[in-house]
């Protein structure tokens, strides 16, 4: 069962060596010959000078007992092996989001009544209506408008008739009661200038005009003409756009990138080649539920009216983080959970260095340790020197497991190695016996 042992063992060790040569045969055919050549020259008196990969094997890519491989100046033309260098550079990450251009909700405005009438006529009817501050939007008929301008007239007749009284309190109890009445009727939304005309008039109104709060756009009407309505109703709902909001839907991963102050810049599709210029006015607090994102508050100027709220957005954030230490994004291999730079450590040696990587930037990535600045980093062909390393690493924990009383096991068994083919052929190993 030794020799078994010893057998599989060889087999083991040949068909490493043979994973290597295909690996560093799959880059370098066109340098070193492939194994046909190899045979080729065998059989010829005079073979050509073998290349140095060609008689070593692997000799050209030294593997350390570091996980470092060891090149050649020759070998790292023939890999095409470049440099980069580690350093202190301001690095800043651009972050894309999607946004929904929404009403300024400082810009709303809704006319609701503090009263309960009918709307008699509509001086604005329908939606989408474009109207100014002031301006009239409906005539209503309401009883207790009825009564509170009877009630002023009432006084100013009382205050009237006692102007000349020599009793100065009557003249201050008529006064009072008339702007009572006036009081009354401003609570109820009702103008300065309505209020002087009723007086001027001396009659009663049947109907009082309600105006705009503010310019901008009827975006809701819920009246008609004769419709009756309660105190607190909302009859209009008017949004004026000359500025509106984009909240913008920020990635978790690119929170603590945001801030407010921040430059925008903000394009729609539905107009395109244009971009509008804004900054991050607010951030809220919480993430959303669903989609796992922050939302940011944008404010952009609207002027034409040519962004209106639903149209979708894409939103590009420009996030300065200051000066700190970095590494060419080239120089990078990321194997699943780690992240490794090879260093250049003299004398052709690379080592790999494990990095803490931070946010990146364009070509460049932030590095919170693994390196230091000055360093020169391998930014090209990481992938076959770490494939490199990592086979130094397995052929050692294979040496390691094989230990001296195994091989002398193998020896007193009678079974001599000397003679053993070692050159990783396709025959088989024969047991005891010839079976």
């Amino acid at each position: 069962m030794n020799a078994w042992r010893q057998a599989g063992f060889v087999a083991a060790l040949a068909g490493l060596a043979g994973l290597a040569g295909l690996i560093l045969g799959l880059g370098l055919a066109g340098s070193f010959g492939t194994a046909g050549s190899e045979t080729a020259t065998e059989g010829r008196s005079d073979p050509e000078p073998a290349t140095d990969m060609q008689t070593s094997g692997m000799a050209g890519m030294d593997m350390g007992g570091d996980g470092s491989v060891r090149l050649s100046d020759r070998d790292m033309t023939t890999f095409g092996i470049t440099f980069g260098t580690v350093e202190r550079r301001a690095l800043a990450r651009a972050v894309r989001a999607v946004g929904l251009v929404e009403f300024d909700e400082r810009r709303m405005a809704y006319l609701a009544p503090k009263f309960g009438g009918w709307a008699e006529r509509l001086h604005a009817d329908f939606t989408g209506q474009v109207v100014r501050a002031g301006q009239p939007l409906v005539d209503v008929y309401a009883p207790e408008l009825i009564t509170a301008q009877e009630e002023m007239l009432l006084a100013a007749r009382m205050l009237d008739s006692v102007q000349g009284s020599r009793v100065a309190e009557v003249t201050a109890g008529a006064s009072e009661l008339l702007h009572a009445a006036r009081r009354r009727l401003a609570y109820w939304d009702v103008t300065d200038a309505q209020i002087e005309r009723i007086l001027e008039a001396r009659e009663v109104s049947r109907t009082l005009t309600l105006f705009a709060p503010v310019s901008g756009v009827v975006m809701e009407k819920n009246v008609l003409r004769g419709q009756a309505f309660e105190p607190g109703g909302n009859l209009f709902m008017i949004a004026d756009l000359s500025e509106v909001w984009v909240n913008a839907e920020v990635f978790e991963a690119d929170v603590s990138l945001v801030r407010e102050g921040m430059p925008v810049e903000v394009t729609v599709t539905a107009l395109p080649g244009q971009t509008f210029l804004g900054r991050v006015e607010y951030v809220y607090p919480t993430l959303q539920d669903r989609t796992r994102s922050l939302r940011a508050r944008v404010v952009l100027a609207n002027p034409r009216r040519a962004l209106r709220p639903g149209m979708y957005a894409t939103v590009r954030l420009e996030a300065s983080l200051g000066e700190v230490l970095t590494v060419p994004a080239a120089a990078v291999l990321r194997t699943g959970e780690r992240a490794v730079a090879f260093v250049d450590m003299g004398d052709g040696s690379l080592m790999p260095h494990e990095l803490v990587l931070g946010v990146s930037g364009g070509s460049f990535v932030q590095v919170l340790s693994g390196l230091e600045p000055g360093q020169r980093v391998v930014t090209s062909a990481q992938y076959l020197l770490d494939s490199e390393s990592n086979l130094g690493e397995v052929m050692r924990a294979m040496m390691a497991q094989m230990n001296l009383s195994d091989m002398g096991a193998m020896d007193m068994d009678g079974t001599d190695m000397s003679g053993m083919d070692m050159s990783g052929g396709t025959n088989p190993p024969q047991p005891p016996g010839g079976r």
